[in-house]
């Protein structure tokens, strides 16, 4: 797999660091601040994990000296018996077959680790192991979990919030039906020539309703995140390539893994949600949650082509 060389932390760290600054002003006189919550999405495979890796030690380091935890969405999926019966009540929804989409994490959890975030309470973060049950995953049980914000130990300054869907918000009923209307329409005029290759209209809109309405729970985690980092792919499809170079790598590293055809049905199974909600970020994750224009400036999009490295860079 090629290595991910970050070029994005040049730019997100100057675009945090006053964000911050002006958050530790406003809870200057309190006596417990709460922690700085970042919200970072960015599709599979795009160079995520090492610009979290890159942000949480230079936030640590000199000058700054901010206690930072790292807090995955991934590690907030339902436990292996969980996923099992949502995917035994739903056996027609593909999507919820296998952990990933809205649905598939537990939200009470996490609204729980964030609350206890935010008043610096002791604080054990969730973690999952992806490789047990033969890789479909299960929670890892919470004696293990990590603990922060313990007596004696700083008190976490930064939150980093990661994930593949942090931060898409539900759509209309209207604008849901017009997206399935329009993919499914542009698969009944699929030729070889001009091909469909989304997978939103390869599940019946019954389905993606489930997701939809499940995603509305999510709402109450995007909005208390204080500021957001969207890495967006200049072309979606760019994911299938990454995670098969992903996978080649580990099965290198490991000596097994998933073949390719196994990682193309992976992520189809995730695709549906890119078509669906990457416009809603693209528009801004805090708009129409905060009077007036307050929503403005809080939002940082990286347009980054199929090598990963950043094109474009703007502000929302």
């Amino acid at each position: 797999m090629p290595e991910i060389n970050d070029d994005k932390a040049q730019h997100v760290i100057p675009f945090i660091l006053p964000l911050l600054a002006q958050h530790q002003a406003q809870h200057a006189a309190s006596p417990n601040p709460p922690p700085f919550f970042i919200g970072l999405n960015g599709v599979q495979g795009a160079g995520k994990s090492v610009l979290v890796d890159i942000l949480k030690s230079t936030l640590a380091a000199e000058p700054h000296n901010l206690s930072t935890v790292v807090f995955s969405l991934d590690d907030l999926y339902l436990t292996h018996a969980d996923q099992v019966a949502l995917a035994q009540a739903n056996p027609d929804n593909a999507l919820l077959q296998h952990r990933g989409q809205p649905s598939t994490h537990d939200v009470p959890l996490a609204l729980s680790v964030f609350s206890s975030l935010k008043a610096n309470k002791p604080t054990k973060i969730p973690q999952y192991n992806k490789a047990l049950f033969s890789g479909q995953g299960d929670r890892v049980p919470e004696s293990e979990w990590a603990e922060v914000n313990g007596q004696g130990s700083e008190p976490v300054k930064v939150v980093l919030f990661e994930g593949w869907s942090v931060g898409f918000r539900p759509l209309s009923q209207d604008a849901l039906e017009a997206k399935h209307v329009s993919a499914s329409r542009a698969l009944n005029n699929s030729t070889s020539d001009s091909p469909y290759v989304g997978r939103l209209a390869h599940n019946s809109l019954k389905s993606v309703q489930t997701i939809n309405e499940a995603l509305k729970n999510y709402d109450d985690l995007t909005s208390q995140l204080d500021a957001f980092v969207h890495i967006d792919a200049q072309d979606p499809l760019s994911v299938y390539k990454w995670r098969l170079e992903q996978e080649a790598g580990l099965r290198a590293a490991r000596g097994s893994g998933m073949t390719d055809e196994q990682v193309r049905h992976f992520v189809d199974g995730y695709y549906p949600a890119y078509e669906l909600y990457t416009e809603t970020l693209r528009d801004g994750v805090f708009k129409g949650i905060t009077a007036g224009d307050a929503w403005k400036g809080r939002q940082l999009r990286l347009i980054v082509g199929v090598d990963r490295k950043v094109r474009d860079v703007v502000k929302i």
